[in-house]
């Protein structure tokens, strides 16, 4: 399996570029944002273990989030073509273990596509996603702004880290959808 990272601040597109692609390529989209949010709705311990973090902007503890997907990764049929990560990795411990389960797996990550936005359009973009979500994490200006802050320093290292292997690319992320979706086309056109 070649598996695409779609990488960027809350906000970017990560999720509305990620269905373009699941329809144009074929992936599977693994979420974990979504997933975390699955689990914190069930009530469940682990649910409400995730809530504790994210209610206030805090990354969830990698030792959980790794499990999670692992479980998940290997709950998927053998014949998936490939994943798109979205939201993970967002450490960079996340992303050398997310490199040891692939490796174990005979799977590989393809590239980690960063999709760029100034932070004030970040801002816009997450308030008004917070009208119609319910999210209190896209509706709070101080949660949104602790958001970015724990992106910047938690997670741009896992940029470098791909680039330093040769599995980086930076896409602006301003434009029309289709826009973006093109710009992303032209690197996942070269590996599927």
């Amino acid at each position: 399996m070649k598996n695409i990272i779609l990488c960027g601040a809350p906000g970017c597109g990560k999720g509305t570029q990620a269905e373009f692609i699941v329809a144009h390529y074929g992936l599977t989209h693994l979420s974990t944002g979504q997933m975390m949010r699955r689990e914190a709705a069930s009530g469940s311990e682990l649910g409400k273990l995730i809530e504790s973090y994210t209610a206030h902007g805090h990354l969830v503890p990698d030792d959980v989030t790794i499990q999670m997907l692992e479980n998940y990764i290997n709950s998927l049929p053998k014949d998936t073509k490939g994943l798109i990560f979205d939201g993970f990795p967002r450490t960079l411990n996340q992303a050398v273990q997310l490199e040891r389960l692939m490796k174990k797996r005979g799977d590989e990550t393809a590239m980690l596509i960063d999709i760029n936005v100034p932070e004030e359009e970040l801002i816009r973009r997450l308030i008004e996603r917070g009208k119609t979500s319910g999210r209190k994490d896209d509706s709070d200006l101080d949660i949104i702004k602790e958001r970015l802050v724990v992106y910047h320093e938690q997670t741009r290292p896992v940029d470098d880290y791909y680039e330093l292997h040769d599995k980086y690319a930076r896409i602006q992320g301003l434009g029309t959808i289709s826009e973006i979706f093109g710009r992303i086309s032209r690197i996942l056109n070269k590996i599927y």
